[in-house]
């Protein structure tokens, strides 16, 4: 039943990636380490970490890396909340959502916003 265990495996690690706005796809720039591809990325998801673009690797490697990786990067984001509080996350967030309100406010002035809700672009046609 390794199969079965595997596809447990990559469930739970799909919810634990979630919990930080990651998805996981096919690596695009990380296959040269791996002669069976059996490498995976994890990118961002929807608006998280909106200072990368959507398809960006943020970590590349095989799931066994995938689970150090996340527990790695779960026990940094503990050790700042422990060094500088709760305010830490707020900061981030905050910092965050200026970042999107940036690209925001550039799509608008671009007329990108428009073309993605009519459809077509700005001037129709």
């Amino acid at each position: 039943m390794t199969g079965y265990n595997t596809i447990l495996r990559i469930r739970r690690l799909e919810k634990e990636f979630a919990e930080f706005g990651l998805r996981m796809g096919n690596a695009k720039h990380g296959n040269y380490r791996n002669e069976f591809g059996d490498t995976i990325a994890l990118m961002p998801e929807g608006d998280a970490f909106p200072i990368y673009c959507r398809d960006a690797e943020l970590f590349c490697g095989t799931l066994e890396e995938a689970e150090m990786w996340i527990r790695g990067f779960r026990k940094a984001r503990e050790y700042d909340i422990m060094l500088f509080g709760i305010k830490h996350d707020e900061k981030r967030e905050r910092k965050e959502q200026d970042v999107r309100n940036k690209k925001l406010l550039e799509s608008l002035k671009e007329g990108k916003l428009a073309e993605e809700l009519i459809g077509g672009s700005p001037n129709g046609v």
